[in-house]
């Protein structure tokens, strides 16, 4: 039985990835074929590569908040952007040490989004780094990447979930989605980046429901990551532990459905999971 697993985009919030590869880890699930969006793209490429989720979790340990200042390049004179992303380009290429999608274990594939043209691109070949890091361009915060003669930005403004473009290379899909989140009403007024920021995020969230209509995954997780930014990443120890609910119960219904499904007892897409409060 193959599986497919598609990890979506949401800033630091996707950091929660690790704890579900952990999960799959520790079933002995392995997936067939892996899709990611922004974060998603990372993650996904990591563990395409055969990385398992205790070693990225270790590998999270080290980057403290000395370090994190490190990885921001400014782009000072640029129009587009705030960062030019080089230095994290550069750091997720040290790490994974994988160039190309020819060289990842599991097949991978990384949403963007053509700038001029305003259409979703998939990347599942050639070089991988430019690919993770078009993926991740989201506007504003980091400048487009030039690839193959298109201008790519982030692959959440047109597909947050890109749970589209495997549903049909798979037996069994597990969507993970970090895109809408859960924020608290304070009662005051949010801020212009906060403002800009949920409203692209309110977008995010339609798009997905509108795919869910038609690609259906049989595992949807959408973990309760209460007022987490996009750039939290210092917070990177409360994200992940902040779902240990979510991740149990989806070693529970994952390990349920699999059972079922080599008994050939399990409807298609019979269950979506979403977590409530």
């Amino acid at each position: 039985m193959k599986v497919g697993l598609a990890l979506g985009g949401g800033g630091a919030r996707g950091l929660c990835f690790i704890e579900f590869c952990k999960a799959m880890d520790e079933l002995g699930v392995k997936p067939s074929i892996i899709a990611g969006t922004s974060i998603g793209a990372i993650i996904g490429a990591f563990y395409a590569k055969g990385i398992p989720g205790y070693e990225m979790e270790k590998f999270l340990r080290h980057i403290t908040l000395l370090k994190i200042p490190r990885l921001v390049d400014f782009s000072v004179f640029g129009r587009s952007a705030l960062l030019k992303g080089r230095r994290i380009e550069a750091f997720i290429r040290t790490h994974l040490r994988c160039d190309r999608f020819e060289d990842l274990q599991i097949p991978f594939k990384i949403t963007a989004t053509d700038y001029w043209k305003r259409e979703p691109v998939v990347i599942d070949h050639g070089p991988l780094i430019p690919a993770i890091r078009a993926s991740m361009s989201l506007p504003a915060i980091f400048e487009p990447v030039q690839y193959e003669n298109r201008f790519l930005i982030d692959g959440g403004a047109v597909n947050p979930l890109p749970i589209d473009i495997i549903r049909d290379e798979c037996d069994y899909l597990i969507a993970i989605d970090v895109a809408g989140t859960i924020a608290k009403d304070n009662g005051q007024k949010p801020g212009m980046f906060e403002c800009i920021m949920s409203t692209y995020q309110i977008m995010q969230n339609t798009i997905i429901q509108e795919k869910m209509k038609h690609f259906a995954p049989d595992l949807y997780v959408h973990p309760r990551l209460v007022n987490f930014g996009i750039l939290d990443f210092h917070h990177e120890k409360e994200i992940r532990k902040s779902v240990r609910g979510d991740v149990y119960r989806f070693k529970r219904l994952l390990k349920q459905d699999l059972l079922k499904k080599r008994q050939k007892t399990l409807p298609a897409q019979s269950l979506q999971f979403r977590e409530v409060a």
